[in-house]
């Protein structure tokens, strides 16, 4: 039995990148995902806040409107660091409907301060 005493320098394998000699392999990173331990996306507040935003434009006014958008503002600076969070709908209506309440609010208000001026201006000139 004759016996080779040559052993080849690099031993390619299929599959296997090619590695010249002198080179160091170039190193890959991959990254597991943005969704946390066991690919569990974290929680927000984002019910909560399109409650107070809905409660806001029917009853509350910006009692909780006001609060209804900071919460949404902070589900959604949650939900937009994860792709895919199933909260970022739910957050930007809330948003929505909240900036709408305000802006009710804000405009009952002008009308209110319209009709009251309007009353001072055409009862101002009777005498008594």
């Amino acid at each position: 039995m004759e016996q080779d005493s040559e052993v080849p320098d690099t031993v390619v394998l299929d599959g296997s990148p090619n590695v010249s000699e002198g080179v160091a392999p170039e190193q890959i990173y991959v990254q597991a995902g943005q969704h946390g331990p066991a690919g569990v996306m974290p929680q927000t507040n984002a019910v909560v806040a399109l409650v107070l935003s809905i409660l806001g434009l029917v009853m509350c006014s910006v009692c909780t409107a006001v609060p209804g958008l900071i919460l949404a503002n902070g589900a959604l600076a949650t939900a937009n660091q994860y792709p895919g969070h199933p909260d970022i709908g739910m957050a930007k209506a809330a948003q929505v409907v909240a900036w709408i309440a305000i802006a009710l609010f804000i405009v009952i208000i002008l009308l209110y301060g319209l009709m009251g001026a309007a009353f001072l201006v055409m009862f101002s000139g009777e005498t008594a």
